[in-house]
């Protein structure tokens, strides 16, 4: 075989059409063998000679996309000093571009004897391990075009690629859970035809299934386990895994965008699957353990601000590099739209406190390429000081956990919400405003994946994750949720009528605010996991999404709720005054079309708000106008914005209350929503005038409308 020394840059396996050229960073290591894994078990090592500031690197003619190859890392194992190298295991390329198999949970992929955690494990761990993959890069685009959908106009749909699609009628059993799927026209045609224009995908970088996890016959299923970041998880794919799944996720990304779907990644660069000191040995551990990790005062253990065992060393020049480059690639080579950053407070701890300036926040901000992509934070991570919500630069946007926090408050009937309740519904000025951003920083959400769908939030107090293994332990106990009288499963029409409400009500909240709203998938169905509220190891039909079918006695329930959901959103789409693009004055704005002021708050009884009426602790009732004719940003040719004015009347009492139309406000308006419907919208609601009475049922809400 011959062997060249190759390039130091880029790091990785990177295929020419004539061979590949390998390149890995290692500073421990005082050498590193690129092992080539044959089909026989066997495997040609080749060291690499070649270093430039601590990359080794050597390019090998003849090698092809679909080669298999690990490292191994020979130099010193000392865990009292935080070194671990050790050439007895296969080591997976930080860079690689595809995975093949899977791990094999046995003890020879740990660095430590399972009876004598003190001892060296010289167990050969390649036939248990995974393996990277050489992949060819090319790939026909064909006429695609990026939607660069703007915030104003982005209605973001959070699913999980398997449980999305796992159950699905209409697609072929062989697609189902995997990016053939997303790309199926059944799919896309659903998130069209629901208004949604960006799919945020929950992990799809290579990630593993935790040990313990297997030995309960459970799974990582969520996927916030990542130990590839450039690679496609390889489960999620239909035509292989030796590199055939960078091309299927290309031709979801292809068909998404020719539907004008943004495709948005969570992605987990906080912390590794390699867990704690008691982990295993697959990729960072072997080549660099003190470089890749923030290590504790005595090296051989891991500060942890993730809760998963260790959290990456984000002050180290190499780990920002990687996900510097990890972003890029994934922008330019696989041409996705944007970031949610899981656990993003973690990204900011240079040292121990969380810093907004820290390095990767410079390193983002300067940075051509992904920079100009949407960056979304869950601002928080469970170290010390790490809830920060409102506290991410400006070209930053965070899933706002005050707003699920007080909708869900306000609609369940705790006292004293009104307040917080006005500042969630207008884009959280008292979080955003003060360093220069605007409503759109604001992702709103009333449900995610992690904590209770939709319709469990309406139906349970409790969370019930038996299931899950650990005593009922795991998950969040406080969770914000009413049952509506009857915990769980209930035949009880006025509770399941109540319960469908007050879904309806938390609906039309989330999409009527300011802010980009974010729809849990298979909420718009009514989804159920059965009181699971930390269904993170359940791949099976307890968190795969149910389509409804017509011999489902839920699937009425599920299309009403479908309906309303998609309603709802097709009623933000044609109207601006819902999705604003900066904060409301609340005065009449010079220059627009109405002297009146932009947004007013009343009483139920029709009067303007006084402070006394927002600190009362009884109060649960709330008339919002919002005035089409004084909206301050022009179009995008700079036109006027003129649209019609609504009013949004909020009833979260346990009791009907009259509500009286504001006086001098508009002379005629008519209800076009009312949640105490069963269908929720209507398009023959009665008209009221200035001073009439509408009577609003027990916790619901209704909106009217004032044409131009």
């Amino acid at each position: 075989m011959q062997v060249w020394p190759g390039q130091a840059y880029p790091l990785g396996a990177t295929y020419d059409g004539a061979g590949t050229n390998f390149a890995v960073f290692s500073e421990a290591a005082e050498r590193i063998e690129l092992c080539l894994l044959h089909e026989d078990g066997s495997e040609t090592a080749v060291e690499l000679r070649e270093s430039d500031a601590f990359v080794r690197h050597a390019y090998l003619p003849g090698v092809m996309p679909g080669q298999r190859y690990g490292f191994r890392a020979h130099g010193p194992y000392a865990p009292e000093r935080g070194l671990r190298c050790n050439s007895a295991k296969l080591l997976l390329d930080p860079y690689a571009k595809a995975v093949s198999g899977r791990v094999d949970w046995g003890e020879a992929v740990y660095g430590y004897h399972f009876d004598d955690r003190d001892a060296r494990n010289d167990m050969d761990s390649a036939p248990h391990m995974m393996t990277s993959v050489v992949i060819n890069p090319y790939f026909d685009w064909g006429d695609d075009r990026r939607p660069r959908t703007e915030y104003h106009r982005t209605v973001i749909y959070e699913a999980h690629v398997k449980g999305l699609t796992m159950l699905h009628p209409e697609l072929p059993p062989e697609i189902r859970g995997t990016y053939a799927a997303l790309a199926h026209p059944a799919v896309i045609g659903h998130l069209t035809g629901l208004g949604v224009t960006a799919i945020e995908l929950m992990p799809v970088h290579q990630f593993v299934h935790d040990h313990r996890l297997a030995d309960l016959g459970l799974a990582n299923y969520w996927g916030y386990n990542t130990i590839g970041f450039f690679a496609p998880h390889n489960a999620y794919a239909s035509w292989g895994d030796r590199g055939q799944q960078v091309l299927e996720f290309k031709s979801a990304v292809r068909a998404l965008h020719a539907a004008g779907i943004e495709v948005i990644l969570d992605v987990v660069y906080n912390h590794t699957a390699e867990g704690n000191h008691l982990g295993p040995t697959l990729s960072f551990r072997g080549l660099d353990n003190a470089s890749y990790y923030r290590l504790s005062d005595d090296p051989r253990f891991y500060t942890d601000t993730t809760g998963t065992g260790n959290s990456l060393l984000m002050r180290s020049p190499h780990v920002l590099q990687l996900i510097m480059d990890s972003l890029r690639y994934w922008v330019t080579e696989m041409r996705v739209d944007g970031f949610r950053f899981d656990l993003a407070a973690t990204l900011a701890r240079q040292f121990h406190e969380v810093d907004r300036l820290s390095s990767f926040f410079d390193l983002v901000q300067q940075d051509p390429v992904v920079s100009q992509v949407k960056l979304i934070a869950e601002p928080w991570d469970v170290g010390e000081g790490g809830y920060q919500v409102g506290n991410f630069p400006p070209l930053w946007a965070e899933w706002n956990g005050k707003f699920r926090d007080t909708c869900r408050d306000l609609w369940r009937g705790e006292p004293a919400t009104l307040a917080d309740f006005g500042s969630r519904l207008t884009g959280s000025s008292d979080l955003y405003q003060d360093d220069g951003r605007r409503p759109l920083a604001s992702v709103n959400f009333v449900t995610c994946h992690d904590g209770f769908t939709l319709n469990d939030l309406v139906s349970y107090n409790e969370k019930h994750n038996a299931a899950n293994g650990e005593d009922n332990r795991d998950g969040e106990s406080h969770n914000r949720s009413w049952n509506c009288g009857v915990e769980g499963d209930t035949d009880d029409a006025a509770v399941l009528a109540l319960r469908d409400r007050q879904m309806r009500n938390l609906v039309a909240t989330l999409l009527l605010s300011q802010g980009v709203p974010m729809i849990s998938h298979g909420d718009e169905f009514a989804r159920t996991q059965r009181g699971n509220n930390n269904a993170y190891c359940q791949d099976g039909e307890l968190s795969w999404v149910r389509w409804p079918d017509a011999d489902d006695p839920a699937a009425d329930r599920a299309r009403r709720t479908l309906a309303f959901t998609r309603a709802m959103v097709w009623l933000r789409r044609d109207h601006p005054v819902f999705r604003r693009r900066r904060f409301f004055h609340g005065r009449p704005v010079q220059g627009t079309h109405d002297e009146l002021s932009d947004i007013a708050w009343f009483t139920h009884e029709g009067e303007e708000m006084r402070d006394e009426d927002w600190q009362a602790a009884h109060a649960r009732s709330l008339t919002v106008f919002l005035n089409g004719g004084a909206i301050s940003e022009p179009g995008p040719r700079g036109e006027p914005v003129v649209d019609d004015s609504f009013l949004l009347m909020f009833n979260a009492h346990d009791g009907p209350l009259d509500f009286t139309v504001p006086p001098d406000h508009g002379r005629l308006w008519q209800v076009v929503v009312d949640t105490a419907c069963p269908e929720g919208v209507t398009r023959d609601g009665p008209k009221l005038g200035a001073g009439d009475r509408l009577t609003l049922a027990d916790r619901s809400l209704a909106v009217l409308q004032r044409p131009l």
